[in-house]
């Protein structure tokens, strides 16, 4: 099985929902996660972002790319 890393850090839930909507479409394995946090409300987004994309390492270069072109529109 191959190694999941972290890829990238998102920026906001829009940027999540659509990241995952256009992997999923491509097929691409993937786990999106927040760092907010119920007990310190949220308080983590605000130093670490809204949350993450965890993949296996062979996609990390194409996931980069589609979140490049997420950022550009």
């Amino acid at each position: 099985m191959e190694e999941v890393i972290k890829v990238a850090t998102l920026e906001n839930e829009i940027e999540a929902k659509l990241l995952a909507s256009l992997l999923k479409e491509r097929g691409i394995p993937h786990f999106i996660g927040t760092y907010h946090d119920a007990v310190y409300n949220g308080i983590f987004q605000t130093q670490r972002g809204w949350g993450f994309v965890n993949a296996p390492m062979s996609y990390k270069n194409e996931i980069l790319e589609i979140i490049s072109d997420i950022r550009e529109l």
